[in-house]
């Protein structure tokens, strides 16, 4: 079993960044893929970014080069650092976990965080 708890939304301006932190808890963690995937209002959720436990990571087209998922195995936590943030970002980010990469990118994950709200508005 794992457990996700996500923080660090909020709201900011265009242009801002924020980071995002997902703690997990479960003894199997660093075997596990873990993704954030977003909901915006009216839209479908879609995967923002995945990471390995070795380390690879995959993004979306529309976040690459402003957002960057890391993980620390030790601390269990993934987190996701967003920068240049534009309203189309606004929405319910959501920490996921999954022993399959192919879940992960096709979401039929195995755990989900209940999300955290990021609203980008001047």
């Amino acid at each position: 079993q794992v457990q996700l708890v996500e923080s660090g939304g909020g709201l900011v301006q265009p242009g801002g960044s924020l980071r995002l932190s997902c703690a997990a808890s479960g003894n199997i963690f660093s075997a596990v893929v873990m993704g954030w995937y977003r909901q915006a209002p009216g839209k479908e959720r879609e995967l923002v970014a995945s990471i390995t436990p070795a380390g690879t990571t995959t993004y979306a087209d529309s976040v690459k080069g402003r957002f960057t998922i890391s993980r620390d195995n030790f601390k269990q936590t993934v987190d996701l650092k967003m920068n240049s943030l534009k309203p189309d970002d606004t929405a319910v980010y959501y920490c996921a976990a999954d022993t399959s990469l192919w879940d992960i990118r096709h979401g039929s994950v195995d755990y989900w965080g209940k999300g955290t709200l990021v609203t980008v508005s001047s």
